[in-house]
């Protein structure tokens, strides 16, 4: 049968009918005139090719045909029901599933370990599961097998939302005692001069330090690129290499690894990591919380510089 054959108010009526046996009843409970449930049943009688209720002394008996469809007509109600009732209010406290993020090792580093924080005060059945960048991202956030991406999306697709986090910059690391680099000074001419250690995430040899150079006609002697952001600031530790760093990842590995922070000596401008996701879960309940969990840590994160 063609659903869109039938107005769902007849099957309402048909299941108002089927509980009272009579159409005055039936007319009572939805609210309208007996003369105008009588005209439905006609319409239904019409439809179904069938009495579905005759006369039987001061009420209405139901035909084999409208006894079928007595419980699949209330069930199928109730389902619509459920289906169209506000959704309940969510309670993060306890919440019980998984929320899978795709970012970098810098944002790992430096944004959810926050927001891991704020899970295990407030959320302890919800578990975060981060994936590395790939090319498939959009695809598989279109599919909802990724909640929500984190970094620099230049080519994301224009049907995905977004939602700025935190700003960030850059400085330039080596280890400490750089043969060339004693005096603590790096100018323009050194650091054309030296090799550099260069994350490429996204597998791409060329860094947003190298767009400004070739803005300015200069290019830089890339010697090695890493996928990973932690692998490199341990790697420029045990060579001669210079690599130019999230300024925000430097200060929260700063201590732990012997590493010379020096200012990049050129203007770089500083950039925004975004959230990314899909529309179709735009409003869910547990989307919008989790985004707002990402905000509030990348509020506490700019607050702290």
């Amino acid at each position: 049968m063609n659903l869109s054959a039938i107005d769902l108010n007849l099957l309402v009526a048909l299941d108002q009918l089927l509980e009272h046996r009579s159409v005055r009843g039936a007319a009572r409970a939805a609210g309208v005139t007996p003369s105008a449930m009588s005209h439905t049943l006609g319409r239904l009688r019409a439809h179904f090719g069938d009495e579905l209720l005759v006369g039987a002394g001061a009420g209405l008996v139901a035909t084999p045909r409208a006894e079928a469809l007595a419980v699949p007509v209330r069930e199928a109600l109730d389902g619509v029901r459920r289906a169209l009732e506000p959704p309940a209010r969510f309670d993060p406290s306890t919440c019980a599933r998984a929320f899978r993020v795709v970012c970098t090792d810098h944002i790992s580093t430096v944004l959810l370990p926050r927001v891991a924080a704020a899970l295990r005060a407030g959320a302890p059945g919800v578990a975060l599961h981060e994936r590395p960048l790939f090319p498939t991202l959009m695809d598989e956030l279109r599919a909802g097998e990724v909640d929500v991406a984190l970094g620099v999306f230049p080519d994301a697709l224009p049907e995905m939302r977004g939602r700025r986090l935190f700003w960030d910059g850059f400085v330039t690391v080596c280890r400490p005692d750089h043969p060339r680099l004693r005096d603590g000074e790096l100018t323009l001419e050194r650091f054309l001069e030296e090799g550099h250690l260069l994350v490429a995430p996204r597998g791409t040899p060329v860094g947003a330090i190298d767009e400004v150079l070739a803005g300015r006609g200069l290019t830089r002697r890339i010697v090695r690129t890493v996928p990973n952001f932690l692998s490199a600031l341990w790697q420029v530790g045990d060579g001669d290499l210079l690599l130019t760093v999230s300024r925000r990842l430097v200060a929260e590995v700063a201590g732990r690894l012997p590493l010379r922070v020096l200012p990049t000596p050129l203007p770089v401008p500083t950039y925004t990591l975004m959230a990314i996701w899909h529309p179709r879960v735009d409003g869910a309940p547990e989307h919008l919380w989790f985004r707002g969990l990402l905000s509030s840590a990348a509020a506490d994160l700019s607050r702290e510089g």
